[in-house]
């Protein structure tokens, strides 16, 4: 049998990257072809995703891919939330605003006050946070009205994306999920049945519920190549593939786990720690504890929370590198294993962290407010950070165990924040468990799989992950240190809920 090669189009909110996997009927082999920063651009006040620079860079991606011989398929991930507005004739109205745009500050109530909170999480199941697809869409009608008014479209950034490649406009499932306008109470009454928009709600708001294409699954022939890009490249009419496009629902497609009482952390720019269940659970428990029902491969659900992530060690690392200190994230984190263990920590999620700025110094501020001790120095604040994401992992996990009624035995951390090998261990250290970390490129493998299942190469989700296990080291972390762990847990519980 000729091995089969897919392309993976990974686009994240910090880097982007085009992947060849060569899959031989038992493993699947990785290789980069192209890495680029994501451009967005700050303009007056608000964000912007560089969109077209963005595709420019998937251009180069193809045309590089001519040297790796016969392609069976390409498909597309990103970050859920963000859109593209199309305008007649297919014409881009605007650069998608960024998630973290400052213009959805307050939004929320606006929304709540016409829409109570309760009917919008029993429709959706979807956590809340300011920057969901619904909220931006109400700050955009409020803003700027006349981009609603001429737009004839709402794309995702996976499927504006997608479109861009073959010229055909859908939603697909997983990343239409993460909106917090889908209806998947749908779902819930009848047992596995993909959801629809919530349009009355959208109605009430004053948003056209007209905008939003058709829903349709993951490992779906979408198209091929448009003749456009076949002629500029000098390329064939390559296949395109719905993939899971929310990058966290392909990362958690490849998750390496056996039985069924695991939970997966995906670790990059956001941590997403959560578990996969057969139907959305929506009650009063999971809108208490901000807990997300978002969509997974073959229907089913990732039930999960939403944690700040790794961006806060990234927006001190870019301020220390204005500074003049050129460390890595390795470099930074060796130097944390000399600072002092459990000497501050800081709550992950407060929305002083949401923002680019001088994360350093807002540490620093949050520390002296909450009468804590005020770090100094990279590797204090470094172990700071990295500390408390461990504690707050900790803190998610037993409200996710609680939730599902079930302990959870192994906790697979899977993304680029696998290699940080002090998180890791920390994060087995606070959640008293085994945790098992890699692989590294979660998402480009969840993708490239998802289309051999496409082209029937592999047959379900369970022979997929057995391909993982297979490929990819994988490392495995015992606790340790549990009673100080135990002991600083009680105090960052104090702090989180002072």
């Amino acid at each position: 049998m000729k091995n089969k090669k897919f392309i993976a189009i990974d686009i994240g909110a910090e880097s982007g990257r085009g992947l060849v996997g060569e899959f031989d009927g038992e493993k699947v082999f990785l290789k980069e072809i192209h890495r680029f920063p994501t451009s967005n651009i700050r303009l007056h006040s608000h964000i912007y995703w560089d969109v077209l620079a963005i595709f420019s860079e998937i251009k180069k991606i193809l045309a590089m891919s001519k040297s790796e011989g016969d392609i069976s398929g390409i498909g597309v991930t990103t970050w859920g939330v963000d859109y593209g507005l199309m305008g007649e004739n297919d014409i881009l109205l605007s650069n998608p605003f960024h998630y973290r745009d400052r213009r959805t500050e307050g939004i929320m109530e606006e929304v709540f006050s016409i829409v109570p909170k309760e009917r919008i999480f029993e429709r959706t199941g979807i956590q809340f946070m300011s920057f969901n697809t619904l909220f931006q869409l109400y700050a955009t009608k409020k803003e700027y009205p006349n981009i609603l008014a001429f737009a004839k479209n709402l794309l995702f950034m996976p499927d504006l994306l997608n479109f861009f490649l073959t010229g055909k406009k859908v939603a697909e499932y997983t990343i239409a999920s993460t909106s917090q306008m889908y209806d998947s109470s749908v779902q819930r009454k009848e047992g596995g049945v993909p959801g629809e928009w919530a349009t009355d709600i959208l109605e009430k708001l004053g948003i056209p519920s007209g905008l939003l294409p058709e829903v349709v699954p993951p490992a779906m022939h979408l198209g091929n190549l448009s003749e456009y890009i076949r002629e500029e490249l000098n390329i064939s009419a390559m296949p395109v593939y719905t993939v899971c496009g929310h990058d966290t629902a392909s990362a958690v497609v490849s998750v390496p786990a056996q039985d069924s009482t695991w939970a997966y952390l995906s670790s990059g720019t956001w941590s997403l720690l959560g578990t996969e269940i057969t139907q959305p659970l929506v009650n009063e428990k999971s809108l208490a504890y901000n807990f997300t029902n978002e969509g997974g491969y073959n229907k089913t659900i990732r039930f999960l929370k939403n944690i700040m992530g790794l961006w806060i060690f990234q927006e001190c690392r870019r301020q220390w590198l204005k500074e003049g200190h050129d460390y890595s994230y390795l470099e930074l984190t060796d130097m944390a294993y000399s600072a002092k263990p459990f000497l501050s920590f800081i709550d992950v999620n407060n929305g002083e962290f949401l923002f680019p700025g001088d994360m350093p110094k807002r540490i620093q501020n949050y520390c002296k407010a909450t009468e804590q001790e005020v770090p100094e120095g990279l590797a204090q604040i470094t172990r700071v950070v990295l500390e408390s994401l461990a504690m707050e992992y900790r803190s998610v996990m037993e409200k996710l165990e609680t939730s599902i009624g079930a302990r959870i035995e192994v906790l697979h951390i899977v993304g680029g924040g696998s290699q940080n090998k002090m998180l890791s261990q920390f994060t087995a250290s606070a959640l008293k468990k085994i945790v098992i970390a890699g692989p590294v490129e979660a998402t480009g493998i969840g993708n490239i799989l998802v289309q051999a299942i496409a082209n029937k190469e592999i047959a379900d989700i369970f022979q997929l992950r057995e391909v993982v296990r297979k490929s990819f080291p994988l490392f495995v972390y015992q606790p340790k240190d549990i009673g100080l762990w135990e002991e600083n847990y009680e105090r960052y519980q104090r702090l989180i809920n002072r």
